[in-house]
C-alpha cells in the first residue's frame, strides 16, 4: 500500500491485481510523468461522471460507483487532465462526447479510486496506456488490511505543557503502513471511574496553524482545549484526538481546490462532488482505536455531529453524552456552518 500511494504520488502505473478479475494497469491522471501516454478508456468516480453528464447512461447511473469512459479518440494526458480537474471546466466547456462502458472489475476500480483520495490526487486513471514501463502492483486486499484500525499502535507518550494546561500529556500513534501519526492530548489526570470529556478534531492547516475565516476549525480546537482544562481544574479530566485527516480526509491540496470551487459558488458538497470525491472521507474507527489503547470505554463527545457518535458506538465505545460544540459564525464561514447543518446533518445546540 505504501509503495502504491508513493507510485501514485510520483505518477508511476500501478496494476490492481484482480484475483479472479483480470488485472489492470492505471495511470494517475494529474501526477503522470509519461509524456507520450495515451489509452483508449479512463477511469472516473461517478460524481465527476455526473459532472460531466454522463449520468444518464446506464453504465455512469450508479451513485458512488467507479467509472469506466472511452470517446472518440485515445485520451492523452491533456485532454484527460481537462476531464479529471474541475478547475479546468470553464477554460474547456465542450468535452467528449464520452460513452460510458460496462465495468467487469468494479472491486479493483473501487479500490484505485480510493488510492488516489489516500495520495491526496485527483481520482482519474489511464487504463491499460501504452508504453508506460514498470508499474507498481497492489491488491484490494492491501486496501483492506491498510484500512484495519487495529494496526495502530502507540509510537511514544511525553509531558507537554500547552498553554490550555501545563500538565498536558502528548500520545502519538502510527500504523505499519500510514505515514500519517495521529496525535491525542491527555488533560488532567487519567481516572478509569470518571468519565473523561472528549474531542476528536481533524487536522485543518488552514484553520488550526494559519487562521482561516472559512471553517470553525481553529476556534473549536482552542475552545475544545479550554473546556477539558475546565474539567481538569473541576477534578476531571480530558481527551483531545487529533487525526491527521485534511480536508475530512481528501488531504491539503483537494481541500485547497475544493476552496477554488466554492470562490466560483459551489458549496462545500458540491466542489468535493465536482473534484469526483467524497464530502465525508475520514475514518472514525481510527479515533475509536486511539481510546481503546488509551483504556478509554465511555466518554462525553464534544460534537455536533451525529455520524460521530455513530461511528464511535459502532466501534465499541459507549458515549454517555454529547456535549454540544459550536462557536460564533463570521461572515466567510457563514455558507460553510449552514451546510454542515442542512447537509451534513450536524445539529444546532
Amino acid at each position: 500500500m505504501a509503495q502504491a500511494v508513493d507510485a501514485l504520488r510520483h505518477g508511476w502505473p500501478i496494476t490492481i491485481e484482480g484475483g479472479a478479475q483480470a488485472s489492470v494497469v492505471l495511470l494517475p491522471v494529474e501526477t503522470a510523468i509519461s509524456a507520450d501516454a495515451s489509452a483508449e478508456r479512463m477511469l472516473i468516480s461517478a460524481a465527476r461522471a455526473a459532472t460531466l453528464k454522463l449520468a444518464n447512461q446506464r453504465e455512469a447511473a450508479v451513485p458512488h460507483a467507479p467509472v469506466l469512459i472511452h470517446g472518440g479518440e485515445p485520451f492523452d494526458l491533456a485532454a484527460a487532465r481537462t476531464i479529471a480537474d474541475p478547475a479546468l471546466d470553464l477554460a474547456n466547456p465542450l468535452k467528449g462526447p464520452f460513452r460510458a462502458q460496462q465495468l467487469d472489475w468494479e472491486t479493483s476500480a473501487s479500490a484505485a479510486l480510493e488510492l488516489a483520495r489516500i495520495a491526496g490526487i485527483l481520482p482519474a486513471f489511464l487504463v491499460d496506456p501504452a508504453q508506460v514501463g514498470e508499474t507498481q502492483p497492489v491488491a484490494p486486499d492491501d486496501l483492506a488490511a491498510f484500512s484495519d484500525a487495529s494496526r495502530l499502535t502507540i509510537a511514544t507518550r511525553a509531558h507537554l505543557p500547552i498553554a490550555a494546561s501545563d500538565t498536558a500529556e502528548i500520545v502519538v500513534f502510527r500504523s505499519i503502513d500510514d505515514l500519517r501519526e495521529h496525535v491525542a492530548l491527555v488533560i488532567g489526570e487519567q481516572c478509569g471511574d470518571k468519565v473523561p470529556l472528549v474531542r476528536f478534531h481533524s487536522e485543518c492547516l488552514t484553520g488550526d496553524i494559519l487562521g482561516s475565516l472559512k471553517c470553525d476549525c481553529g476556534p473549536q480546537l482552542d475552545a475544545a482545549l479550554a473546556a477539558m482544562s475546565e474539567a481538569a481544574a473541576a477534578g476531571g479530566w480530558g481527551v483531545l484526538l487529533y487525526l491527521r485527516q485534511e480536508g475530512r480526509g481528501i488531504g491539503l491540496v483537494n481541500k485547497l481546490r475544493a476552496y477554488r470551487l466554492q470562490d466560483q459558488g459551489f458549496d462545500t458538497v458540491e466542489a468535493n462532488q465536482r473534484l469526483g470525491l467524497p464530502s465525508e472521507a475520514r475514518d472514525f474507527p481510527v479515533a475509536a482505536r486511539m481510546l481503546d489503547l488509551l483504556g478509554v470505554k465511555s466518554i462525553r463527545l464534544m460534537t455536533n455531529n451525529p455520524a460521530k457518535v455513530a461511528a464511535l458506538e459502532a466501534s465499541g465505545i459507549c458515549v454517555k453524552e454529547r456535549v454540544p460544540h459550536q462557536l460564533p459564525e463570521n461572515p466567510h464561514n457563514t455558507r460553510y456552518l449552514a451546510t454542515k447543518r442542512d447537509r451534513a446533518g450536524h445539529l444546532l445546540i
